[in-house]
């Protein structure tokens, strides 16, 4: 019998409205690009440019993203997420602010970033949120983990950096020791630092700051 493969994410049949739906058929061509593992990636092509790219990994319903790309008109943009209903409001945003610097993956980040992303291509990744899995039996499926960072050090160029938010303590510290633990990557700060100005505040953030609850900013540069 196979084993199944744990996976960091549960694709929900959540409700997709008709607008996403309309939107997900019309604005794909445009801003979609579809999973490949050979050849992989090729960046500049996609964009017709050299400019430095940035993954942002499980998006969710795309606001951070295309608000940080719309604010870098300069850098390029990848966003990588499952779940339908993100994708397509997410690709109304985008067509909505006219953005020539944003692309949209469909797919299961893990195969993303182990197969269709060339090493050294990246000059950043962000994971925001990432879900907790907060119950002990269900932490194998917890997205951040020693291989999957080692994975996406591979990705970033010297210098580069990996951005990592989360608002749950356990999870924070747990993430820090993570990337403490990796010899190519160095931290920003002594250990947790102060949100940087490109990230903005999400309203769900926003709604866990009102009732008390802290957000761990975590950045580390390659060496």
């Amino acid at each position: 019998m196979d084993k199944r493969k744990v996976r960091s994410y549960v694709l929900r049949a959540g409700r997709i409205s008709e607008g996403q739906k309309n939107a997900r058929k019309r604005l794909a061509g445009k801003y979609l690009i579809p999973f490949q593992k050979d050849p992989k990636l090729d960046i500049g092509l996609t964009f017709g440019n050299n400019q430095p790219t940035y993954v942002e990994i499980g998006f969710g319903m795309g606001d951070t993203t295309v608000s940080i790309a719309k604010n870098h008109p300069q850098y390029n943009y990848i966003g990588i997420e499952v779940h339908p209903p993100g994708v397509g409001r997410a690709l109304r945003l985008t067509d909505e602010a006219n953005l020539s610097n944003l692309r949209i993956i469909e797919h299961d980040a893990a195969e993303v970033v182990q197969q269709m992303l060339e090493q050294n291509s990246l000059s950043g990744i962000h994971v925001f949120f990432p879900d907790p899995w907060p119950k002990k039996r269900h932490h194998k499926r917890r997205l951040i983990n020693d291989e999957f960072i080692q994975i996406l050090t591979s990705l970033l160029i010297p210098s580069g950096y990996l951005h990592i938010a989360t608002d749950w303590e356990e999870y924070a510290d747990e993430i820090l020791e993570t990337l403490q633990s990796n010899q190519n990557l160095k931290n920003s700060a002594i250990d947790f630092c102060e949100r940087p100005s490109y990230r903005p505040t999400t309203k769900f953030e926003l709604r866990g700051l009102k009732l008390g609850h802290d957000v761990w900013d975590i950045i580390f540069t390659k060496t």
